[in-house]
């Protein structure tokens, strides 16, 4: 789980906890739209870092699914979406994040009745012997219904290029389980958008599956420097004015020089550890460190 998944569940927790005191009836029990579990993930999403496009998509997608259900009350035709999404973008830019989210969405807007996240990827679809495969994929369906089933890297599933790979197998019996348990499944594929882009292509069943597209972009330097601020917050730690500009040229650089593999999130993440660490040598030296020396990121600190 990412760093930032934590800080969401422990936030959903003691939102929960405060609807419980004041007596408003609990979003977690309810089976059909509820506006006041919705406004808690929809702040928890809102209050990620960045990500805008994202979080304005999502927002435009939850305002067309109230239409409909209000369409289908007053005995209109209901219009079909397919809920089922394709997550493109480099690591660590919240994917993951984002699909646990959106299923609590699909919960508070009553569509999904648990609303959990189950994720895997190529390793836990695909078995190396005939037949084992296809009962991979049926357990980790299972487990999945009522919510979301997330694969990561799912372009792995059809490699190019390959013939006679057991991850065609896990697509097709994939697929078919969509179309089996179309209303208690919404399945999201994440990965580079590229390889993305040609798995979908290359495949007419997930094509006719698969036509709703998120674009997750590398976090800007300000963006990256924001999450290490929400780390040192989370964790107890604070940053001087000087350790925020070592730390934004650091990013700059980082983000100016970056490849296919820039980190991201990741990388924050590995800077902050490795800056505690350093931290942790420097004020080993020093008799009796007070709790504001421990809490106070230097300058000489930034990894």
């Amino acid at each position: 789980m990412a760093f930032w998944d934590n800080e969401i569940e422990a936030e959903l927790q003691r939102m929960k906890a405060e609807l419980k005191r004041s007596g408003k009836k609990n979003y977690t029990d309810q089976s059909d739209l509820n506006p006041e579990g919705l406004e808690i993930v929809l702040e928890q999403l809102n209050n990620l870092v960045g990500m805008q496009n994202v979080k304005d998509e999502i927002n435009t997608l939850i305002n067309f699914l109230k239409i409909q259900k209000l369409r289908e009350e007053k005995g209109l035709a209901n219009i079909s979406v397919t809920l089922h999404s394709v997550f493109c973008g480099p690591p660590g830019t919240g994917k993951t994040t984002v699909a646990r989210l959106m299923g609590e969405i699909y919960k508070q807007l009553g569509i999904l009745a648990k609303g959990h996240l189950v994720e895997t990827d190529r390793s836990g679809l695909v078995a190396g012997y005939v037949g084992q495969t296809a009962i991979k994929v049926d357990q980790l369906v299972e487990s999945a219904l009522d919510g979301v089933l997330f694969i990561d890297e799912a372009y792995a599933l059809a490699p190019e290029g390959s013939k006679n790979d057991f991850g065609q197998e896990a697509i097709d019996t994939l697929l078919k389980r969509m179309e089996d348990s179309r209303d208690r499944l919404v399945v999201i594929v994440a990965g580079y958008s590229e390889e993305m882009s040609r798995f979908i292509d290359a495949n007419p069943g997930l094509q006719s599956r698969f036509n709703k597209y998120f674009y997750f972009e590398n976090y800007k330097p300000n963006e990256l420097l924001k999450i290490f601020e929400k780390i040192c917050r989370q964790n107890h730690f604070k940053l001087t004015e000087t350790s925020k500009q070592v730390l934004l040229k650091k990013f700059t650089e980082l983000y100016t020089n970056r490849d296919k593999k820039f980190g991201n999130g990741r990388l924050v993440r590995n800077i902050f550890e490795k800056t505690i660490e350093r931290q942790a040598n420097r004020l080993v030296k020093f008799s009796g460190v007070s709790k504001e020396m421990m809490m106070t990121i230097m300058p000489e600190d930034i990894f």
